[in-house]
């Protein structure tokens, strides 16, 4: 016969197993991981690499929440308010510079690890790359410089192109500078731009359509989260204008644009886990150097250079990253 206060004992020890696992989990640090963009398993893969080279495994000593934001801006300052209001561990935003702003401005003492295009000083997200001084430190991934660099090897693809349309959007804070310097790369290479502004879906539209009337010989496509959640549609006008185009990172090559050269993104997103991870152990944003990314990446899709009537220069072939067949 079982004695009754023991099996209540027994009976409340049991309730109470689920109540302290429960207890344990919303222990766990907790980091915010928001991007602007759309859903991305390689960039959140590389995030948790780099935690992992830290000593944090998900869901076992950290508990990250993703946000995809899929190109909406405006939510990112209700997002951050409330990831503030929560008390967060640290706000990772690897690859936007909109999400690191939005952080900026939402906390000065909750640290942020962010990955961005432009330089973080301008930005007001850091007071060097030395010395951040504040709440904030990550990667700068230089889109600005090499601009020129993605113009030169169009230019090598598509040698007969003269007349390039530029495509940039007018929201994004680093595209005065950024123009300035394929300007100068075009007069270089003796080639004539046009520069053409779209912030929205129908904007796309609407410039590739003033491209074709325009008769541009090629596309440049300027470096920017929002397009890079338009993806499908800038190769999808592209195939269907058949105009031969230059993207910033392998996503645009990967659903069937002629070529991109940029950032190893992935990469990136390791280095902010990495990061991550040391702010969790105890470093301080303010004595952690903002890290230049040195990794770059030509991808060349060989099918749509075929089918737009290009051969591919040997030296491009072996120059490439990858080639996709």
């Amino acid at each position: 016969m079982i004695n009754r206060r023991a099996f209540i004992t027994l009976l409340g020890g049991t309730a109470a197993w689920p109540l302290a696992a429960r207890a344990q989990q919303h222990a766990l640090p907790i980091v915010g991981f928001v991007n602007s963009g759309s859903y991305n398993a390689s960039w959140s893969n590389a995030f948790r690499k780099g935690l992992n080279e830290t000593g944090y495994v998900e869901g076992q000593n950290v508990t990250v929440e993703y946000h995809w934001l899929e190109g909406q801006f405006d939510r990112l300052p209700s997002l951050m308010a409330d990831l503030v209001h929560r008390h967060v561990a640290v706000i990772a935003t690897p690859a936007g510079n909109y999400a690191a702003q939005a952080a900026k401005a939402a906390t000065a003492t909750i640290p942020i690890v962010f990955s961005v295009g432009q330089d973080p000083v301008k930005l007001g997200l850091v007071a060097s790359l030395a010395r951040p001084g504040g709440n904030a430190t990550g990667i700068n991934f230089f889109v600005q410089e090499i601009g020129a660099k993605r113009l030169g090897l169009l230019h090598d693809l598509v040698p007969k192109a003269v007349r390039i349309a530029v495509l940039v959007n007018p929201a994004n804070l680093g595209t005065a500078a950024t123009l300035q310097d394929i300007r100068e790369a075009a007069r270089a290479l003796g080639l004539q731009i046009a520069i053409l502004n779209a912030s929205t879906s129908r904007e796309i539209d609407a410039a590739f359509a003033t491209l074709v009337s325009d008769r541009a010989d090629a596309l440049f496509v300027n470096g920017d989260v929002f397009f890079v959640t338009q993806n499908m549609q800038f190769a999808a006008l592209a195939a269907h204008y058949g105009i031969p185009a230059a993207y910033d990172t392998r996503m645009f090559a990967e659903v069937g644009g002629l070529m991109s050269y940029g950032t190893d993104v992935p990469d990136t997103c390791r280095q902010v886990g990495v990061y991550t991870g040391r702010i969790l152990k105890g470093a301080k944003p303010a004595d952690l150097p903002v890290v230049q990314s040195t990794k770059f990446e030509l991808v060349i899709n060989a099918e749509t250079a075929r089918m737009l009537g290009l051969t591919v220069p040997d030296k491009l072939l072996v120059a490439a990253d990858e080639v996709i067949e």
